[in-house]
C-alpha cells in the first residue's frame, strides 16, 4: 500500500512524499534500504500526475518524493509572483529538507535546467550535493538540434510573448488579477506540432476498443486524461524561462545568474550525472540534454553517462513500455551504482536537524494500524 501526503506546502508547489506500507517484515527491511529519489516534475502546462507511470514504477524499488506544482490561477496575488529564480530556490529547499547526501534527483524535461542550476549553486557554496542527478529530455542547451519549440522562441521577441500569450486570471478564481501563461495555449501548441501522431494514437485507441484490447485502450485513456488536464503558469516564470533558456542560452554560455550569483555547473564534482534522450523527441532535440556532459566538466568522465532511447518520443522516455522496460532499469542501476553508504543512524540525525531548521508546514495522514512503514 502507498500513502501520499505533503511534507512541505509552498504557494506555488507542494513536496509530496509517497509512503509505502507492508505487513511483511522482510519486505519492510528491504524497503528501508531503498534509495531516496526526488522527482522534479515539469512546470510546463501539465499537472505532475502526468508522471503517474514514472512514479508508480520508481516506487517498486525507491523511496519517492515529487514536486507537485500549483495551478497559478489558484494562487492569490498576495503570495507574489513566481520567477525562475524562485523555482531554483524551491528545489534547493526540497533537497535540503530530504537530505542531499543520500538523495537522487530525477528531473523530467523542463526542470532539467533549474534543477541543474540549483545543484550547481549548492556546489559553488560548499554544500553537500545529491549523489546523482538524472536529466531526461530537457533543454540544457536549446541550440542543439532545434525543434519547433526552440524555433518559435528565437524567431519571436521577448515583447511578442509578453504581449500575445500572457493573460489575466478572471475574477472567479482565487488568483484573480494574476498574469499567467494559460495551460490551454501550451497544450494546443504541443498538439499542433504533431497532429498526425495524435490522430494516429486516437485511431489505435479506436482499433483497440473494436478488438477488445482493453489493457491498451485503458492505457491510452489514462495518458490522455492526464495530457489534456492543464494548468496555468505564472507569467514571470514563463517569460523568465523563454528568455533565459530559449533566447539567451544562459546556462551553456555561462551567463545565468540566480539572485545575483553566477550559475557554474563546472563546480559540481561529487554528483554523478545521467542524461536520457528520446530518438524521436520533438520538444527537446537530440543533444540538448547530453550537453550537460560538457558544461559539467568538474564531474569525472566515468560518472557521466548519456543514452538515447531508440524509437522514443518526448513522453516515451518517462511513460509507457519503453520507460518501464528500457529507461527505468538503467536509471535504477545507475542510482544503485552511485548510492552513498553511511550509517543509517547518522542519516536520520541529519534529516531531523535539517527539518527543524526549515520548519515546514506539514500534513500527516493516519497510517493503517496493522501495517508497518518504510
Amino acid at each position: 500500500a502507498v500513502t501520499e501526503y505533503a511534507e512541505i506546502e509552498k504557494p506555488f508547489c507542494r513536496l509530496l512524499r509517497f509512503k509505502r506500507f507492508s505487513d511483511d517484515i522482510d519486505v519492510i527491511k528491504a524497503m528501508k534500504k531503498d534509495p531516496v529519489v526526488l522527482v522534479v516534475a515539469p512546470l510546463s502546462g501539465h499537472h505532475s500526475s502526468l508522471l503517474r507511470d514514472c512514479v508508480k514504477t520508481l516506487l517498486q524499488n525507491h523511496k519517492v518524493y515529487l514536486t507537485d506544482w500549483t495551478d497559478a490561477r489558484l494562487v492569490p496575488l498576495k503570495d507574489g509572483n513566481f520567477h525562475l529564480d524562485d523555482y531554483v530556490r524551491y528545489i534547493q529547499e526540497f533537497i535540503r529538507h530530504i537530505g542531499a547526501e543520500h538523495l537522487h534527483v530525477i528531473s523530467v524535461c523542463q526542470p532539467t535546467v533549474p534543477a541543474l542550476g540549483a545543484i550547481s549553486l549548492m556546489a559553488t557554496n560548499g554544500e553537500v550535493t545529491p549523489a546523482t542527478m538524472t536529466m531526461m529530455g530537457g533543454p540544457i542547451d536549446a541550440r542543439k538540434s532545434p525543434t519547433a519549440v526552440n524555433s518559435l522562441a528565437v524567431t519571436k521577441s521577448y515583447q511578442w510573448f509578453e504581449n500575445n500569450v500572457i493573460f489575466t486570471v478572471p475574477t472567479n478564481h482565487p488568483g484573480a488579477g494574476r498574469k499567467v501563461y494559460p495551460g490551454f495555449l501550451q497544450h494546443t501548441g504541443f498538439v499542433a506540432m504533431n497532429p498526425d501522431r495524435h490522430m494516429r494514437s486516437h485511431w489505435d485507441y479506436f482499433q483497440d476498443l473494436i478488438k477488445g484490447d482493453t489493457d491498451d485502450a485503458e492505457a491510452h485513456r489514462k495518458f490522455y486524461d492526464e495530457y489534456n488536464a492543464v494548468l496555468d503558469m505564472d507569467a514571470a516564470y514563463y517569460l523568465d524561462t523563454i528568455k533565459t533558456v530559449f533566447q539567451d542560452f544562459a546556462l551553456p554560455l555561462g551567463t545565468w545568474e540566480v539572485d545575483g550569483q553566477l550559475v557554474k555547473p563546472q563546480d559540481i564534482k561529487k554528483t554523478a550525472l545521467l542524461m536520457v534522450e528520446g530518438e524521436l523527441d520533438d520538444i527537446s532535440g537530440s543533444g540538448q540534454t547530453s550537453a550537460a556532459i560538457a558544461i559539467c566538466r568538474g564531474v569525472p568522465q566515468a560518472n557521466k553517462v548519456s543514452f538515447e532511447v531508440e524509437g522514443a518520443g518526448h513522453y516515451g522516455i518517462f511513460s509507457g513500455k519503453r520507460w518501464r522496460e528500457i529507461v527505468y532499469p538503467q536509471i535504477s542501476a545507475f542510482i544503485r551504482k552511485h548510492t552513498r553508504s553511511v550509517p543509517a543512524r547518522s542519516l536520520a540525525k541529519k534529516q531531523v536537524l535539517v527539518t527543524k531548521q526549515l520548519q515546514p508546514r506539514t500534513i500527516t495522514r493516519t497510517s493503517p494500524r496493522t501495517a508497518r512503514k518504510a
